[in-house]
């Protein structure tokens, strides 16, 4: 009899320049979201949702996170957040209450900012240690061509919701401001979101763009340099947190870039297939299928409905 997969809401310790080493922990399915953004490295949004439900169970989950802080040193941050968008999750409160009782790893929420005019969203995040919400557009026309939101969230409650969050959560507030190469990186753009981050009032303000492969071709990348002249906008608070060093390329994770090098040299693999294999999280072999790829050592192929990762060239060793 085949064994029952256990699938995996832990992922990590990921690298993270804003969080240092990151443990993810993931409380929705693959790509359950109330946004479907433009620039998203995981791509399309499968399931869009308003409907906040416990789509994970909460006891297998934390037992998951118990386990993998006895097997590896102490991340900075145990981060909520994974293959979709956390908040949509009910038992959210009870999950940062149930990490906070067997650690005091500090717990952030990673989160797209859109639920916070729900009152259920804006309790169940009261004990976070830190929430990072998103800002992509200044107007509900960017917000709709950026973020392709719900029927249910429209640009002025998303923002209503995140000013509630600035006054009933008495923890750090980190915003990211995403800017899209060619459709919001512009001065009229910035300055629409530099109006609402002054509404919002964040500890830190973080301004990111796509560095990795975005669910649409069209998602262009922003430039180190228009990337620091659109940071004085914002002030002083303001700081350009994009991968352009790319983090992932530590050395302490290439052992992981190596198994997947070894596993594509023996058999072309889907993502699934070497999250599987691997015991990885699907994100992690996102991320790092997304690398080698940009590195010429892998190549995507697509046979049927099935999209197969095959390895490029022989030498593992002299490859990264």
């Amino acid at each position: 009899m085949e064994q029952k997969r256990i699938r995996k809401y832990v992922f990590g310790p990921v690298p993270s320049r804003r969080l240092g080493r990151s443990l993810g922990v993931d409380l929705v399915p693959y790509k359950t979201c109330s946004y479907d953004c433009i620039y998203c490295q995981l791509g399309r949004t499968t399931h869009k949702t308003t409907e906040i439900r416990g789509y994970v169970p909460l006891d297998d989950l934390l037992a998951q996170v118990r386990q993998k802080l006895i097997e590896i040193p102490r991340p900075d941050y145990i981060t909520l957040s994974g293959s979709g968008e956390p908040t949509l999750h009910s038992g959210m409160k009870d999950i940062i209450a149930g990490i906070k009782n067997m650690t005091d790893i500090p717990v952030a929420v990673l989160t797209n900012g859109s639920l916070f005019w729900m009152d259920e969203v804006l309790d169940a995040v009261r004990k976070a240690d830190l929430i990072v919400p998103s800002l992509d557009g200044g107007d509900e026309a960017m917000f709709q061509r950026i973020n392709r939101p719900h029927p249910d969230i429209s640009f002025e409650k998303m923002i209503k919701g995140l000013q509630s969050l600035r006054t009933h959560y008495s923890g750090a507030i980190w915003l990211e401001v995403f800017l899209v190469g060619g459709i919001s990186d512009n001065p009229d753009a910035v300055a629409k979101m530099k109006v609402l981050t002054d509404r919002i009032v964040p500890e830190f303000i973080q301004l990111n763009t796509a560095i990795r492969t975005p669910a649409e071709d069209f998602v262009r990348s922003v430039g180190r340099e228009t990337m620091e002249a659109m940071r004085n906008v914002f002030g002083d608070r303001c700081e350009v947190v994009a991968d352009y060093d790319k983090i992932h390329e530590r050395r302490e994770f290439h052992s992981t870039r190596d198994d997947i090098l070894e596993t594509l040299q023996r058999r072309p693999c889907t993502i699934d297939d070497l999250a599987n294999g691997l015991s990885l999280h699907r994100n992690e072999v996102i991320k790092y299928v997304q690398e080698l790829r940009d590195k010429k050592m892998i190549r995507m192929e697509k046979r049927g409905d099935k999209v197969l990762y095959l390895r490029i060239g022989n030498n593992i060793k002299n490859s990264i």
